[in-house]
């Protein structure tokens, strides 16, 4: 996948379209059979999103309580801080999150712990800005071929590189797709996918009592403005000093570096506050 990566710039070719090429082949299916699993995905993604900003959700823990609809519904209508497509890609996000800390249908992108950022950004856009189903579509097969390189290269789980491998995978992943969505040559989408992914190293995987709720879920929404920030900055002409595959690289001599405290078991970072720990013990007591 890298080498389809280095043609594409080199030929001017979109990492969507190689991505489509790298799928048919490996599959041997059809560009137009790829398409339509695509589609299938996109649309559990837009379920959730749906049910995130029109259910309160709140979870067994009650760590999780509504958060995603108490956003959307204070910032309809209304001139917000983040305007309309990226409010509308936090509130999708958070949403998504929150679905999937109640047990609900989402799709991992990359990983369930962050399945908000990518369809949070994409579904957003292809609401407010563009609702041309085949864009729609590339965006998705874009972050899949950045997604390839990095579990080629690296990792998904944050249990060994922590929550960059997660959250910032996920971010870098959408950065690139907002990149290609708007006109991005491959070269510009890679340069968003480094600059985002730069933006998250080190970064600790510390769930409160273990659960993909805290800070996961606030992690996705934060996430979806890291990609359209890198996105924008790579769209007007900012370069990542560092190439995308050597920050992959980073990302993963980092993570493994983390102690296991700051690896996804909870000991350790927000889990070790003295609010986290008080937590855990509620927790614990309203368990079966």
């Amino acid at each position: 996948m890298q080498a389809l990566m280095q043609k594409a710039i080199s030929e001017n070719k979109s990492i969507a379209e190689t991505a489509f090429g790298f799928e048919m082949e490996k599959h041997h299916r059809t560009r137009q059979e790829i398409f339509g699993e695509m589609l299938k995905r996109i649309r559990v993604m837009r379920q959730a999103a749906r049910r995130g900003i029109s259910e309160e959700i709140t979870t067994k823990s009650g760590l999780v309580q509504g958060n995603a609809k108490k956003f959307f519904s204070s910032t309809q209508g209304k001139t917000t801080l983040l305007g309309p497509v990226l409010g509308k890609a936090v509130a999708y996000s958070l949403a998504i999150a929150e679905v999937n800390s109640a047990m609900g249908v989402v799709v991992a992108a990359p990983t369930a712990g962050s399945c908000g950022i990518l369809p949070g950004a994409m579904l957003a856009l292809n609401e407010e800005v563009d609702s041309n189903r085949e864009k729609l579509v590339n965006g998705f097969m874009t972050a899949s071929g950045i997604g390839l390189v990095i579990a080629q290269r690296a990792t998904f789980a944050a249990s060994v590189a922590g929550c960059a491998a997660e959250i910032g995978a996920s971010a870098s992943m959408t950065a690139g797709a907002i990149t290609e969505f708007f006109g991005g040559t491959p070269k510009q989408a890679l340069d968003a996918a480094a600059i985002s992914l730069k933006s998250t190293l080190g970064l600790a995987c510390d769930p409160v009592g273990g659960l993909v709720e805290v800070p996961c879920n606030k992690r996705n929404a934060i996430g979806v403005a890291n990609s359209f920030t890198a996105a924008e900055l790579a769209l007007n002409g900012v370069e990542s000093a560092i190439p995308f595959e050597e920050v992959v690289d980073a990302m993963y001599r980092i993570g493994k570096r983390l102690p296991p405290e700051l690896r996804e078991t909870g000991k350790g970072g927000l889990a070790a506050t003295p609010t986290g720990l008080r937590i855990i013990q509620v927790v614990n007591s309203c368990a079966p």
